[in-house]
C-alpha cells in the first residue's frame, strides 16, 4: 500500500497528544532503566579511545578531532564518533557522568524516532487506530531491553549508538519525503543524515538498500515503481558509500581485527556466526545470560553448529520467501540479516566474534515482530501484554547496569559467565593489579596463559603483575617469554624494555622500544618509556627529543614532562626546565618527583629559599623519599643553614645506612660548621 496513495485517517489528524504523550513516556523509560549507569567506569577499549585518545582534546581546528589516530580502537575510521568525545572532554574531561548522559540521551532519541517510524509506517495499515499504542509497545520495549545495555553502559559503543540513530533518522526522513507534496528537503535530509551513518560505523553500509526496500514494500509497491519515483535519491543515498569506502581505505590498521586478513577464514566465521545469529535470537526472547565480552572464539566445523545452521538457513530462507509473497513480513527478516550482515556474515571480525551489541538495531524488528504477532492473536490484549512487560524489562536493566557498577564486578561475572575466555582473565587481572591484589591478579593471568599459551597477551600482563608485585627476576622470565612468543609485538617489547630498564639495564632495554616504535610510531607511552631509558644512559639530547615526541602525542604525562625538566637540567637549559617541571606539577600537583626536581632548578639557579621550600613540599607528600631529603639538605648547606643541614642528612642515613654520597656531605657539613 503507498504512502503517497493513503491518506491519513481523520482520527491520526485531529490527535496529536498521543505522539506527545508517548514520546515523554519513553524518555522517561530511558532514564529509569539507565539511571544507576551514569557512574559506571571507562572499561575495555574505553580507555584506547578516550583516555590514551590525544585527538579529543581538542575542538578546534575540526581536522583533529574527526581524525581519530590508528590505534584508537573503536573509534579508528569513525570520526564522527572521535567528534563526539571531544566535546564530552571539551564539557567534563574524564568524568563518566557526561559520556553516559550523552549515550543515554542519544538512546533515547532513537526510540523516538523509531516510534516515529512504526507509527508513520502503521497508520497507513488496516487497524490504524491502534497503530500509537503497537507503535508505542515496540519503541518501549527497544529502549528498555536489557540487551541494550552493552550498547548505551559501555561508552565506546556509542559507536552503535550513533550509526543507529543516523540509521532510523535517514528511514524516518525517507517516510516523511514520500509523504510530502514537497520532499526535497526531507530527502536532503535523508542523505546528510546517511552521510553521518557512514562516518559513524561501517554497519550504515546497509542503509541504501533498507531504504530501496522499504521504498518498495512500504510506498511504491515495487522496486521498478520506486526506481522510477525516486531514482535521484537512491542514486544520492549509494553515492555516500564513497565517503565510507574512503575511511575504511584510509585505515589499515583494522586488518589486524577485521576483514579478510585478521585470521579467521569465511567459513570459519559463518559458522560461528550462525551460533550467533541464534544466541542473538534467544537474547532477545530472554535476555539471560548477557556477557560483556564473548571471546574470539570461532567454530571449526559445521558439525559444531549443525542445528544453529539449519535454523539460520530455514530463517534466511522464509525472509526470501516473505519478501515476495508477504512482503511486510519479509522486511522485518530482511531488516534483521541485512542490518547483521557486515558484522555477522562472511566477513571475518576477530576482536570480537560474537557481540551482544551488534543487535542495537535488528532488535526493534525482532520486537515489532513479536509485537505485531501478539496482536494479531490476541488484538488489543497483546498489545497491553506488550506494554506489561516493559516494567519487568525495564527491571532487568537496572540488574544488569549493575554489573557495570565497576570493573571488578563487570570482569568478575564475565569470568564466570564465559571461564574460558583468556581475555576475561586478561581484563579481570589487570583490575585486580590496579587494586594491588597482586596474588590474584598474577592467577588470572595464569588462567589466560593456561588457556592461550602461543598467545604473548597474558604473559605480557603476568610480567607487569610479578614486577609490580616485587619479583623482577620473575618479571624478566614472563616479559622475555611474550617476545619469544611474538617478537613484533609491541606491548611484549616494551614491557620487556621496563622490567629490564628496572634492573639497571637501560642499554639493553633500548632495542626493545625501538621494535616497538617501529611498529606503532605515535604511540606517546614508548617514546616516554625511551626518552627515560636514554636520560638514564646520559644521553640528553636524544632524551629530549623522545621525550618531546611523546608530549605532542598526549601532552598529559605528568612524568614525561618531569624527564624531559631533568634532561634539560642536564643540559644546563635552566628556563626550559623550570617550564617543564611546572607542566607536570600542573597535571599532577601532589607530584613529589616534579616538586624535587623544580627545587633542584632552583638550586641551580641560585634561588635556594625557592629551592628548600619545592623539597620541603615534596617531603610533606613523600616522608621516605630520600632523593628529595638529600637535595633538601644541599640546599640547606649552599643557603648557609649548615646545623639543618647536618640534621638532614643524618635522616638520610639514618634511613639508609651505608650511603656514601650522604656520609661524604655530611662530613662535608660538619667541616664547614667546624
Amino acid at each position: 500500500m503507498s504512502l503517497e496513495s493513503t491518506p491519513l485517517p481523520a482520527g491520526a489528524r485531529a490527535s496529536r497528544r498521543a505522539p506527545l504523550l508517548a514520546a515523554g513516556l519513553i524518555v522517561i523509560a530511558a532514564l529509569m532503566a539507565y539511571a544507576n549507569s551514569f557512574q559506571a567506569p571507562f572499561v575495555f577499549d574505553d580507555e584506547r579511545a578516550i583516555l590514551a585518545n590525544a585527538t579529543i582534546r581538542q575542538l578546534w581546528p575540526l581536522t583533529v578531532p574527526l581524525s581519530p589516530p590508528p590505534d584508537a580502537g573503536g573509534v579508528i575510521a569513525r570520526p564522527l564518533v572521535n567528534l563526539s568525545l571531544a566535546l564530552n572532554y571539551a564539557v567534563g574531561k574524564t568524568s563518566v557522568r557526561g559520556y553516559h548522559l550523552f549515550n543515554v540521551g542519544l538512546h533515547a532519541a532513537s526510540a523516538l524516532v523509531l516510534f516515529g517510524i512504526i507509527r508513520r509506517t502503521l497508520l497507513r495499515s488496516a487497524g490504524a487506530e491502534n497503530a500509537p499504542w503497537l507503535a508505542l509497545a515496540i519503541a518501549l520495549l527497544w529502549t528498555v531491553h536489557p540487551l541494550q545495555t552493552e550498547s548505551v553502559t559501555c561508552i565506546i559503543q556509542r559507536t552503535e549508538l550513533l550509526v543507529g540513530f543516523f540509521y532510523l533518522l535517514t528511514l524516518y526522513l525517507f517516510i516523511r519525503g514520500a509523504e510530502s507534496p514537497q520532499p526535497a528537503r526531507w530527502f536532503a535530509g535523508a542523505t546528510l543524515s546517511c552521510l553521518a551513518g557512514m562516518a559513524s560505523k561501517e554497519v550504515m553500509v546497509t542503509a541504501p538498500v533498507l531504504i530501496l526496500l522499504y521504498d518498495r514494500t512500504f510506498a511504491a509497491g515495487s522496486f521498478r515503481e520506486a526506481w522510477r519515483r525516486r531514482k535521484g535519491l537512491h542514486l544520492a543515498l549509494a553515492s555516500t558509500w564513497l565517503l565510507l569506502a574512503w575511511l575504511v581505505a584510509g585505515s589499515p590498521d583494522r586488518s589486524g581485527v577485521a576483514g579478510f586478513g585478521a585470521g579467521i577464514s569465511v567459513w570459519e566465521n559463518l559458522l560461528t556466526q550462525c551460533r550467533a545469529l541464534v544466541l542473538y535470537l534467544k537474547l532477545s526472547l530472554w535476555p539471560h545470560p548477557l556477557v560483556v565480552d564473548y571471546g574470539t572464539g570461532v567454530v571449526k566445523t559445521a558439525t559444531e553448529v549443525l542445528l544453529p545452521g539449519m535454523l539460520v538457513l530455514l530463517l534466511l530462507g522464509g525472509t526470501c520467501f516473505a519478501l515476495w509473497r508477504r512482503p511486510v513480513l519479509g522486511f522485518l527478516g530482511a531488516v534483521f540479516f541485512l542490518i547483521l550482515a557486515p558484522s555477522s556474515s562472511f566477513v571475518p571480525l576477530a576482536s570480537q566474534t560474537i557481540a551482544e551489541h551488534r543487535m542495537y538495531l535488528p532488535l526493534a524488528a525482532v520486537l515489532a515482530l513479536l509485537v505485531a504477532g501478539a496482536r494479531s492473536l490476541l488484538g488489543m490484549r497483546g498489545v497491553v501484554f506488550a506494554l506489561l512487560l516493559v516494567l519487568p524489562a525495564t527491571w532487568a536493566t537496572v540488574q544488569r547496569n549493575r554489573v557495570y557498577a565497576s570493573e571488578l564486578s563487570l570482569w568478575s561475572d564475565t569470568v564466570a559467565r564465559r571461564p574460558d575466555n583468556p581475555r576475561a582473565h586478561i581484563n579481570l587481572g589487570h583490575v585486580l593489579e590496579s587494586l594491588k591484589r597482586f596474588p590474584e591478579a598474577i592467577a588470572s593471568y595464569e588462567a589466560a596463559t593456561r588457556l592461550q599459551p602461543d598467545s604473548p597477551q597474558g604473559y605480557v600482563h603476568l610480567a607487569s603483575a610479578c614486577f609490580a608485585s616485587g619479583q623482577p627476576e620473575l618479571a624478566l622470565r614472563h616479559a622475555s617469554t611474550a617476545v619469544r612468543l611474538d617478537p613484533d609485538d609491541p606491548d611484549a617489547r616494551v614491557n620487556l624494555g621496563v622490567v629490564l630498564a628496572s634492573l639497571g639495564r637501560a642499554e639493553e632495554a633500548l632495542p626493545h622500544y625501538r621494535v616497538a616504535l617501529r611498529r606503532q610510531p605515535k604511540a606517546s607511552d614508548v617514546h616516554a618509556h625511551l626518552a627515560a631509558a636514554l636520560l638514564t644512559l646520559g644521553r640528553l639530547g636524544e632524551s629530549v627529543e623522545h621525550a618531546r615526541l611523546s608530549l605532542g602525542l598526549q601532552p598529559d604525562r605528568a612524568q614525561t614532562w618531569s624527564d624531559l625538566a631533568r634532561a634539560l637540567l642536564q643540559q644546563g637549559d635552566l628556563a626550559a626546565a623550570r617550564e617543564a617541571g611546572a607542566r607536570a606539577l600542573t597535571l599532577q600537583p601532589a607530584f613529589p618527583t616534579a616538586l624535587s626536581l623544580l627545587g633542584s632548578i632552583e638550586s641551580a639557579a641560585k634561588n635556594f629559599a625557592g629551592a628548600i621550600d619545592y623539597q620541603r613540599r615534596a617531603l610533606a607528600i613523600a616522608p621516605e623519599y630520600l632523593a628529595a631529603r638529600n637535595n633538601l639538605a644541599g640546599a640547606l648547606l649552599a643557603a648557609g643553614r649548615v646545623d639543618e643541614a647536618i640534621s638532614e642528612y643524618q635522616q638520610v642515613l639514618r634511613e639508609r645506612p651505608g650511603d656514601r654520597a650522604a656520609e661524604a656531605n655530611l662530613a662535608r657539613a660538619r667541616t664547614l660548621r667546624r
